[in-house]
């Protein structure tokens, strides 16, 4: 489970650092299992909405 960042009043540098601070804590395997996790659940995401079209065949004619 990732840690949790709580904050009284909005403070964005603080938020990059932890951010930083908990990325650099991940292995590269981490980084990489949460990367391709990310982006298949983008991948459903848009899928689910109907942005996402199948792969098409084009066919070329000659001549």
């Amino acid at each position: 489970m990732s840690p949790i960042l709580k904050l009284s009043n909005h403070d964005e540098k603080r938020e990059r650092a932890f951010e930083l601070e908990y990325l650099l804590s991940l292995t590269t395997k981490e980084r990489f299992q949460m990367m391709i996790q990310k982006s298949d659940e983008i991948k459903r995401t848009l899928i689910r909405n109907g942005y996402r079209r199948p792969i098409e065949i084009i066919k070329r004619e000659c001549g």
